[in-house]
């Protein structure tokens, strides 16, 4: 009994340190459980903590990308006129020409490589082999006879296989060469036509042709590399007898200067905020630009004038925009300038200051561009008209107290374009036929009163109606004018002046004509014959 008492003790005993193990081992398997997972959740907030330092440092990044491309868009603005002095503007016509090869002949290899040509001792030198054996055995010799023919039979129908093949070969390679020769020859010609063109074009640049020194000027400012958002919009005209080059170009508006100064990362609230650029600060920027392009333009093609072509530039610059007083598009001029290529030349554009030196030059500047304040050009564009005859001067002509009425109606006038040029305006004559009805255009440059001014002359013995003053109305409209002066030898009708009461017509007669001839040192009278 006492030996069963001792077997239970015992095997409660290992019961419970069994039991003592199993509790170890699980309380083992939970505490590395739970360190395992401390070690997950230390691994994740270290992960994202990373992952957080990453997106702030792209963030920042991204902060840094935006201020240097802020930086680069005011430097490009900054470097307007500089960037231009560097560079050589005179166009070189050798380069103009087309220097390109015709592609080298290919074709595909079956074509450019023969047809392997079969020969006969391939066919035969099986059959030969059994040469000898139908000698100790004559038996073969008629299997040799006939196996030699069969042999003969296949090469020729192979060799004219190949002779057909080759034929065919040959004709296609033959094709592609003609059709190759045909085009590089068409090339050829079209190059050699295109660089004798750019001859042409040298000569007549060089000769001062006006269609040609526009070409010329026109692949001078194409040329000119400015940053992508400028419009490099510009028309020109040339008046060769004045050597006088008019050009009118479109500036950009005060939106191509960035209205961020700075970008910051603000962290606490994931954000990139934007600090704005002072009106102020735009406001000058915009003026800097609109000189810079101005300046730009002159050294440009002042730079280029290899033939000496030019020796007066009216620059004008003009800015696409909408009135906010009306919604409506308007292209105000915000620069005028006319420079002489003499004064120009004596300029150091590298140490210039841009506004200073643009009033030197006479330059009508406005003095708020950035708000689109006008100023009106020196030279309007439509004022270079193919009307516009050059002339020898009448009034140099005129001899002692002429009588107007000697003159004939185009020496008329001469006479009265001549008087308005010796008055200060900028007059044009037009030619005597298709001149739109249209004697003389003449421009008042003056700011705020001037503009165009249409010019009608009329050597008449007899009074001037109405109809000749509606006439010149009519045409004032149509040429969009600002004023209408209508000059006569006689005199106007009452219904004349009636009807010139309320408009910008201006009538001179007879008496007022010789008036002004006398202010203006020509003594002169008008005789009407009996």
């Amino acid at each position: 009994m006492a030996r069963k008492s001792s077997f239970m003790v015992q095997m409660a005993r290992e019961a419970a340190r069994q039991a003592r193990i199993n509790e170890a081992e699980k309380k083992r398997h939970e505490r590395e459980r739970i360190r395992l997972l401390k070690e997950q959740q230390r691994q994740q907030i270290q992960f994202e903590k990373e992952e957080k330092m990453l997106y702030i440092e792209s963030r920042i990044k991204e902060t840094e990308d935006l201020n240097y491309d802020l930086k680069e868009q005011i430097y490009h603005l900054n470097i307007i006129l500089e960037q231009s002095l560097q560079v050589n503007n005179i166009i070189s016509f050798a380069s103009l020409k087309s220097k390109k090869k015709f592609k080298s002949f290919s074709v595909p290899n079956e074509i450019t490589v023969p047809t392997i040509e079969p020969e006969f001792e391939s066919y035969s030198s099986q059959v030969k082999s059994q040469k000898f054996l139908r000698k100790i055995i004559p038996v073969l010799e008629k299997r040799y006879q006939k196996a030699m023919l069969e042999a003969k039979e296949q090469f020729e129908n192979d060799f004219a296989s190949y002779e057909k093949l080759e034929r065919e070969r040959i004709s296609k390679l033959n094709t592609l060469k003609a059709k190759y020769e045909k085009e590089k020859s068409a090339f050829e010609m079209e190059i050699k036509n295109n660089n004798l063109e750019i001859d042409e074009f040298e000569k007549n640049y060089r000769n001062g042709e006006s269609e040609a020194v526009i070409a010329y000027n026109n692949i001078v400012l194409e040329r000119s590399k400015y940053p992508a958002e400028f419009p490099q919009q510009f028309r020109l005209a040339y008046l060769p007898n004045s050597k006088e080059l008019v050009i009118d170009y479109e500036i950009p508006n005060k939106d191509i200067v960035p209205p961020v100064a700075e970008y910051k990362y603000i962290k606490t609230r994931d954000e990139i905020s934007e600090k704005l650029r002072k009106d102020q600060e735009i406001k000058n920027i915009y003026s800097d630009v609109v000189a810079s392009i101005a300046l730009r333009t002159l050294y440009e093609i002042f730079d280029a004038d290899q033939a000496n072509n030019i020796d007066v530039i009216v620059f004008s610059g003009y800015v696409h925009s909408i009135d906010p007083a009306t919604g409506k598009d308007i292209a105000p001029y915000l620069i005028s300038t006319r420079v002489v290529k003499e004064v120009f030349k004596e300029l150091d554009l590298n140490r210039v200051e841009k506004s200073v030196c643009l009033r030197n030059l006479g330059a009508q500047v406005s003095p708020r561009p950035a708000e689109l304040q006008a100023v009106k050009p020196i030279l309007e564009f439509n004022m270079v008209d193919k009307r516009f005859v050059d002339h020898e001067s009448m009034l140099d002509s005129l001899q002692s107290l002429p009588n107007l009425m000697d003159l004939n109606p185009y020496e008329f006038e001469k006479l009265v374009t001549d008087l308005f040029a010796r008055m200060g305006l900028d007059a044009k004559l037009t030619r005597s036929s298709k001149d739109g009805g249209v004697d003389c255009v003449a421009f008042d440059t003056r700011p705020i009163v001037g503009g165009k001014v249409v010019i009608q002359a009329k050597r008449y013995k007899n009074t001037v109606g109405v109809s000749s003053v509606r006439d010149l109305y009519g045409t004032m409209m149509n040429e969009g004018a600002n004023k209408g002066i209508l000059v006569t030898t006689k005199s106007y009708g009452p219904d004349a002046y009636e009807f010139a009461k309320d408009k910008p017509i201006e009538l001179i007669d007879g008496g007022g004509l010789l008036y002004l001839l006398e202010q203006n040192g020509i003594k002169a009278r008008i005789i009407f014959e009996q």
